[in-house]
């Protein structure tokens, strides 16, 4: 579709409209370097520390974090496409842009690899060093020893290259095809990708799922959840669609997009981030907890139990209130989502819950008297004095050093091009959209 069948007086579709402009290169550059430097702190306060195993974890929530967000933004990209939508147009660049990131995001996986050929991997996974296991719990040993074909370092590895060459590839694809589209026009292009999107979805619900076991569920390697790989789509879901609020309300704040983003594409971004980061999370996070409560399975009880005792219980419970609670009753009602001020406030606090669920996610580590416990009361004391380090100073220049990095880079990819595929035959549909 050109501009000129589209209302010139209506819709600005002029070049400075649809391109970020010099103050966004300047705050590009600013939060890349304060990343940066934040990364720099993080590494020498980890160098200064002997608990390995709590620097690691560290690190692994905030990496999950930024990948969590790039995954939302390639999910919402291909369900556009599948779905043949028309009212996302206007929005879906800063989605495929998060995508994009994917390409490159493995780097922060290096630290990880690095760990493991220096023979430290059994710091962050504990199956890593099966002699070290045995010698502290034989009984969990035993239980991982069955799962060794899989729990092995160099299987554990090759997964993770086929994730991240299957999402970089998916997320590459989606960006580049829409750039093209911009040039070439017509509707080629719109009907490849809806072809695509339908096998992008399978490959993209395999590799979350077991990547979610390999990197998260994998820490507590004798205890398994089959619903584990969904709870950490709903939490990609909540990390991505915030990040999405949070991009169009910079780019409308900067005096661009004005009279492309409307308060009716605000109100369906505030809808999926209702559906699926609030209510979704929400149900499998319960359908999860209640099914193993139900089942009352000592093997399956410990991983809750040990978030239920101690500061843990205040953070669960914080975590309740927090992610599901207080932004469903602030977020259930139509006009809320309709104003972007209030919808950003509401995705800020959603993209730090976010890093919070994957902080009780990996944290909670489980004290060697728990093994030894006779009754919930010994348990309970075991767990008195294990501490949340939330208040550690590297958890939070981690958690602030790669979102700095992160955003930082997404606004300077932003910059290249024009901040809507501006020649998607669904444009009019989209720009004259509105909820009924």
């Amino acid at each position: 579709m050109s501009h000129a069948a589209l209302d010139a007086g209506r819709f600005d579709l002029s070049s400075q409209n649809l391109t970020l402009g010099a103050p966004a290169s300047l705050l590009s550059r600013v939060l890349v370097i304060i990343g940066v430097v934040l990364l720099i702190v993080s590494g020498m306060m980890a160098w200064g520390t002997d608990d390995l195993a709590m620097v690691s974890k560290s690190y692994l929530v905030s990496f999950m974090w930024i990948l969590a967000i790039s995954l939302g933004g390639l999910f919402f990209t291909f369900v556009q496409h599948l779905t043949h939508a028309g009212w996302s147009v206007a929005v879906r660049r800063p989605a495929e842009v998060l995508a994009a990131n994917l390409a490159w995001i493995w780097i922060f996986f290096l630290p990880i690899v690095f760990m493991w050929l220096r023979g430290d991997l059994d710091a962050l996974f504990i199956w890593a060093d099966m002699e070290h296991l045995r010698a502290h719990n034989p009984e969990e040993a035993d239980v991982v020893a069955k799962k060794e074909a899989y729990l092995n370092t160099g299987f554990f590895f090759t997964r993770a290259v086929a994730y991240f060459v299957t999402w970089a590839i998916l997320g590459t694809f989606f960006y580049r095809m829409s750039l093209k589209q911009d040039s070439e026009g017509g509707s080629r292009i719109t009907d490849l990708l809806q072809k695509v999107s339908a096998p992008a979805a399978l490959l993209f619900g395999l590799t979350v799922t077991f990547a979610a076991f390999d990197w998260l569920m994998s820490l507590s390697p004798a205890w398994f959840s089959t619903i584990f790989g969904v709870y950490f789509f709903a939490g990609t879901c909540t990390a991505g669609f915030s990040a999405m609020i949070l991009i169009c309300v910079y780019i409308q704040r900067s005096g661009r997009m004005k009279g492309l983003i409307t308060s009716e594409h605000y109100q369906d971004l505030g809808k999926l981030l209702f559906a699926f980061g609030m209510v979704f999370w929400a149900y499998i996070g319960f359908s999860q907890y209640m099914l193993i409560w139900y089942g009352n399975i000592p093997e399956e009880t410990g991983w809750f139990l040990s978030r239920q005792v101690g500061d843990w219980s205040l953070l669960s419970l914080a975590l309740l209130a927090g992610h599901f609670i207080i932004p469903f009753l602030c977020l259930i009602s139509r006009w809320p989502k309709r104003y972007p001020l209030f919808l950003m406030v509401g995705a800020v606090w959603m993209i730090i819950f976010a890093w919070l669920d994957l902080y009780w996610l990996v944290m909670p580590v489980i004290p060697e008297d728990v093994y030894t416990a006779t009754s919930y009361t010994e348990f309970a004391d075991a767990h008195e004095n294990a501490s949340t380090h939330l208040s550690t100073p590297i958890n939070w220049s981690l958690f602030l050093g790669m979102a700095c990095c992160y955003f930082g880079i997404t606004l300077g990819r932003l910059r290249r091009h024009p901040l809507l595929p501006e020649r998607d035959p669904r444009l009019k549909e989209s720009l004259s959209f509105e909820n009924i």
